[in-house]
């Protein structure tokens, strides 16, 4: 399959390979079900002049490589302010949830959002070595700075090589949210052969709607003794800043 989901109808999607994380081969990487359940506000009563500007997602269980359904709302309506909420499940039971808020776009000038990305690489960067993960290979990269054996803060362009869902042009929310749950991932300051870092959650903020197949996600990570972890990203398209992403981290032992 090209997609990481096939849609079924009815809300209903089947998860293929392409999902797979890197944790565990029978549970998907967070990115594709993230841009899933963004698919699922962009198309929940649409506003003309709005954006969906911050998205916060809950991860309440691992999501399985399967059979899932979607379904969202508005929970506070309003003309230039909304709150909206959308739930994945998978065998009856919630695996993940969002909440955002749906704002008019501003009518202001571009003020405080400079920054351009690095420039993007010629070759793109093999996966990590890691068995059956399937998002590894469905998504391009090419790291500008750092790389998967350098702990530490990491730049890195990416590319879905696959739709969101079947026979669908991803949209710009869509191919931010399928990356920006990778913030962990590519900026590990501990060897992941030996540890685990997960996130339970994952927000983003987004300035505005990225162009382009290109995003670029500069991430990198910190680790607390006797506290947590977070991982903060800035992402950016080839004409700059549009998004900023943050994931709390459950850092322990494999």
């Amino acid at each position: 399959m090209s997609a990481f989901f096939v849609a079924l109808g009815d809300g209903r999607f089947a998860a293929t390979p392409h999902t797979r994380g890197p944790w565990n081969p029978a549970h998907q990487h967070a990115g594709p079900p993230a841009a899933l359940l963004g698919r699922a506000l962009e198309r929940c009563e649409p506003r003309e002049g709005m954006l969906l500007a911050r998205l916060t997602f809950e991860i309440l269980r691992p999501v399985p490589v399967g059979e899932v359904e979607v379904a969202a709302r508005v929970v506070r309506p309003g003309r230039s302010v909304q709150l909206l909420e959308a739930e994945l499940t998978a065998g009856g039971e919630r695996a993940m949830t969002v909440r955002a808020w749906r704002v008019k776009a501003a009518d202001a000038p571009s003020a405080g959002a400079d920054g351009a990305p690095p420039a993007r690489p010629a070759d793109a960067t093999p996966p990590p070595p890691l068995e059956g993960f399937g998002y590894g290979d469905a998504v391009e990269l090419r790291f500008a700075a750092g790389s998967w054996f350098e702990p530490g803060p990491a730049t890195v362009w990416t590319r879905l090589r696959v739709a969101v869902v079947e026979g669908e042009e991803p949209t710009g929310l869509q191919r931010v949210l399928a990356v920006a749950d990778s913030g962990n991932g590519v900026s590990g300051v501990l060897p992941l052969d030996r540890w685990l870092y997960i996130n339970p959650e994952l927000t983003v903020h987004v300035l505005r709607e990225p162009v382009g197949e290109w995003i670029c996600l500069d991430a990198a990570t910190a680790i607390v003794a006797g506290g947590a972890g977070l991982a903060a990203s800035v992402l950016s398209d080839d004409d700059g800043i549009v998004a900023r992403g943050a994931q709390s981290l459950l850092v322990m032992p494999r």
